[in-house]
């Protein structure tokens, strides 16, 4: 058993994108079309449980588990070249429900932002369509991050298109699969 304690989330409202989100936050939920079928799904939740989402947007830097699990820390790498900055999270919980799957993180203290993050898949068997997903809730928690008010928001909704686009299937794997 370790001695060392790990470090609290820096806010109160764990697990909250679990549910309804707490008030005194930016509040964001994306949720895109990806493409049909179980097997993108699957595919897809795949992804998403291995970082694909962090690693294809180019901020993954380490987890310490090659799967999301509860309780897993992971950094992820904000800014460009010398301007970014190492930003500790947490996984709160997973989802892994048979139409759902994905997980949210927390972050820790050194991260710009105070706040939890879902990335999710969703599998409709009514019509058979998959839809990629990221929630938020987030203030600024840094100097910066609330100089940077506005445009933080607008890198987190441009992030969150780019973070679904990593797991929507491209023409040439789709042709491959056939």
């Amino acid at each position: 058993m370790s001695d060392q304690t790990e470090p609290p989330y820096s806010y109160a409202e764990v697990g909250a994108t679990a549910h309804e989100f707490p008030p005194g936050y930016h509040h964001f939920r994306l949720r895109r079309h990806i493409g049909s079928g179980r097997t993108l799904f699957e595919s897809a939740a795949t992804q998403i449980l291995t970082y694909r989402m962090q690693q294809g947007t180019g901020i993954f830097r380490h987890a310490s588990t090659p799967v999301a699990a509860p309780g897993t820390n992971l950094t992820v790498r904000l800014g460009l070249g010398p301007l970014g900055i190492t930003a500790p999270c947490r996984i709160v919980y997973v989802v892994d429900e048979p139409d759902r799957r994905g997980f949210a993180y927390g972050t820790l203290p050194g991260h710009p932002e105070i706040g939890e993050e879902l990335f999710a898949v969703e599998y409709d068997p009514a019509d058979d369509s998959v839809h990629g997903v990221v929630a938020a809730f987030s203030r600024p928690g840094t100097w910066y991050a609330r100089l940077g008010g506005p445009v933080v928001e607008l890198i987190q909704h441009h992030f969150a298109k780019k973070y679904i686009d990593t797991i929507r299937p491209t023409e040439s794997s789709i042709t491959a699969s056939d």
